[in-house]
């Protein structure tokens, strides 16, 4: 496991300051990555509107709370934690106290909710004149479906992914995750700040950044888009194959025998093979030792491999199922031929090669305990990510920050306490 970085005293983002009133995926992961390479980030909560992630799993054994949630801890490091009642005067009046503090504002929310609490570009400016206002709506914040709720699982089938995952002929499967909350998003949200402070620099001017959760992944699917642009051709569910390619598949291999929850139990084992040339195909021809089947002239060329695809696969799998995914991988790749384990969350923890690059992170938290953390998705020689401290427990730095950042003083803390504007 990775060492936290020690402090240098310059990151890319030293002093800059975030106030983050995201939640869920979309929104969070975003000023975390700002977070690990310096920005100051104050994450905005709600005892009365609580980030549901906090309650998603999964969590420590025999710990149960909103503080122990490996999901929300994993998108929420180097972060402070301030929870504030918007739905009061006095708390609108903490929130824009923390717009004149901040460099950036960044907040997923519904466009009616952000209007409602008056976090409107237009309101923040007032206070903050060169902010750099960023909003992730679902949808956008106009057009017949800006009100519309959902989250990742919801953008998987209106962009079109789940039309292409799954089987042919078979219902749409999905992703199993909120794919676009992760990756694509977060990812786009980061370079549009990162451009507009880069303009902020040289021109002193902030702007309202705008990034439709729903155009940003449309964007990741834009061959699928092409095709039908070009050619007419709306492209549908194809499993594990592609049409240039072949074989290309997940293919089963030894099962093997683990230690559940409620005792031993199989579990099944798959290799990815996938040949995109006759050199491959030639080369794993060889590496399985140029059986007869595969000298079959209806295997001879991509076309033909495409058309008897079916009794391709139960050949190979014929092959794989007798060794172990690992076995069938680092073969295939001393032969030339592309080829990887399937791995599950064990795997990856295991996985030699990430261990290797000390990929990932273990922070300690107050109340989880020391757990395992992903690594930065990129690593800067010079200036490194740093893993100051685990994410935060619901409210915990509430009074550091009116203290330090609004500068408020003890008593005005206190009877904000008492009217609940603060938690």
């Amino acid at each position: 496991m990775a060492a936290i970085a020690a402090k240098d005293e310059r990151q890319p983002l030293t002093g800059i300051n975030v106030a983050d009133f995201s939640w869920f995926g979309a929104g969070p992961i975003c000023p975390q990555m700002m977070g690990l390479y310096g920005a100051t980030v104050v994450r905005v909560e709600s005892e009365t509107h609580m980030d549901a992630l906090r309650g998603i799993g999964p969590f420590p054994p025999g710990k149960m709370s909103y503080n122990v949630s490996g999901y929300f801890n994993n998108y929420n490091i180097n972060k402070q934690s301030i929870t504030i009642d918007l739905n009061t005067e006095q708390g609108h009046d903490l929130a824009l106290r923390l717009v004149r503090w901040a460099d950036v504002f960044l907040t997923n929310m519904t466009p009616r909710i952000i209007e409602r609490w008056g976090l409107i570009y237009d309101e923040l400016v007032k206070v903050r004149p060169d902010i750099i206002a960023v909003y992730l709506p679902m949808q956008g914040f106009d057009g017949p479906h800006r009100d519309f709720l959902g989250f990742g699982a919801v953008l998987g089938p209106i962009t079109g992914f789940n039309h292409l995952t799954g089987l042919p002929n078979r219902p749409p499967t999905g992703m199993g995750t909120n794919y676009p909350d992760y990756i694509i998003n977060p990812n786009h949200t980061l370079i549009a700040i990162l451009a507009a402070l880069r303009h902020r620099r040289r021109t002193g001017k902030g702007q309202r950044i705008e990034l439709s959760q729903l155009e940003s992944s449309v964007a990741a699917l834009a061959p699928a888009v092409m095709d039908y642009t070009v050619n007419e051709r709306s492209q549908t569910r194809a499993g594990n194959r592609l049409p240039h390619a072949a074989p290309h598949g997940a293919f089963r291999c030894q099962t093997i025998r683990i230690q559940a929850p409620f005792g031993e139990k199989d579990e099944e084992r798959w290799c990815v093979i996938a040949c995109f040339s006759e050199e491959q195909w030639s080369a794993l021809r060889q590496a399985l030792g140029d059986p007869g089947w595969a000298r079959d002239e209806r295997f001879a060329t991509l076309a033909g491999r495409k058309e008897h695809e079916d009794d391709l696969e139960r050949q190979i799998e014929e092959w794989t199922s007798q060794r172990s995914p690992e076995e069938v991988m680092t073969t295939l790749q001393a032969a030339g031929v592309p080829a990887a384990v399937v791995q599950n969350g064990r795997d990856c923890l295991e996985d030699a090669h990430l261990r290797e690059r000390e990929y990932y992170v273990q922070l300690e938290h107050p109340e989880a305990g020391r757990t395992t953390h992903d690594g930065p998705g990129f690593r800067l020689s010079e200036t490194p990510a740093r893993y100051e401290r685990a994410a935060p427990c619901l409210g915990e730095h509430t009074h550091q920050v009116c203290k330090e950042i609004l500068g408020l003083s003890d008593d005005e803390i206190a009877d904000l306490l008492v009217a609940q504007v603060l938690h």
